[in-house]
């Protein structure tokens, strides 16, 4: 059933509707196939031509969303990261934490010396011999692609730095490096041109080995905006006091009553947010 059925991405493009892909998605979260099956049954029996994916995934999320929380939370995902806030701060901290926990040390909204100007740089990162300069791109809307425009501007500011960079006697042993990351995706020429010039490209699913959601995943670093268990008030107080990550509050229990999360309600948000975290 669906088989003919052409559904409507964000991006306004029309494309076959494929139960398997929404049984794909299903099962990357930790769906089993008793949980998988009901839901796809329900979204058969409401499919109708030009369907936004949006109501697609708004149905999957409802559905899963009654069983385990933290399988919905992990669905959540990449609407989640959408609702870090238009400021782009909480995606950038995000980011920094990312790399924190591989082991890098980082900076956030540092003003840089380049050759011409200065620059403010969203991320600086520094592991063993590598010092990274790190532009991150957020969106919050879907359908989003980064194009060949950014990669190319980015390039230009990264240059702008390396060559003020390069003029300090320290720095002779080092790497210096330009990153661009992103959670949304990018355009074929935007990575054709970040492959041609050195200009390493992180999107939601690309590079296929190390993409931002890959990394996510095997790390357990997801948002606060994942948990399924706390409301968009309280999330948002959160975020206004630069609490980014679940992990954040397994550490200090006491931020989700100081945020106005009631007492009888914070087992449940800990316990969801204690099973998603869990690389």
């Amino acid at each position: 059933m669906g088989k003919d059925v052409f559904i409507t991405k964000a991006s306004g493009e029309k494309s076959r509707y494929s139960e398997e892909k929404i049984r794909t998605s299903l099962k990357r979260v930790g769906a089993t196939d008793e949980q998988i099956e009901p839901i796809i049954n329900e979204i058969s029996s409401k499919l109708y031509e030009g369907m936004p994916t949006k109501k697609i995934y708004r149905l999957a999320f409802n559905l899963l969303r009654e069983g385990p929380r933290h399988l919905a939370a992990k669905y959540h995902l990449k609407q989640a990261i959408m609702e870090l806030g238009p400021s782009g701060y909480p995606f950038e901290k995000y980011v920094a934490e990312i790399l924190n926990r591989q082991g890098y040390k980082t900076k956030v909204g540092q003003i840089v010396q380049g050759h011409c100007v200065t620059h403010e740089v969203d991320v600086i990162a520094e592991k063993e011999n590598d010092f990274i300069m790190i532009e991150c791109k957020y969106h919050n809307l879907r359908g989003v692609f980064c194009d060949v425009k950014i990669p190319l501007y980015i390039q230009s500011r990264f240059k702008d730095l390396e060559k003020q960079w390069l003029t300090l006697p320290k720095n002779a042993s080092k790497n210096h490096k330009g990153w661009l990351i992103t959670n949304t995706r990018f355009s074929s020429d935007a990575i054709q041109y970040g492959s041609c010039v050195g200009l390493k490209l992180i999107g939601w699913d690309y590079p296929i080995k190390g993409s931002l959601k890959e990394q996510i995943d095997s790390l357990g670093l997801y948002p606060i905006t994942c948990l399924t268990s706390l409301t968009k008030i309280e999330k948002q107080r959160l975020l206004d006091t630069k609490i980014v990550l679940c992990s954040e509050i397994l550490r200090n229990e006491k931020l989700l009553a100081s945020h106005g999360v009631k007492p009888s309600r914070i087992n449940t948000v800990m316990k969801e947010a204690q099973k998603l975290c869990q690389p």
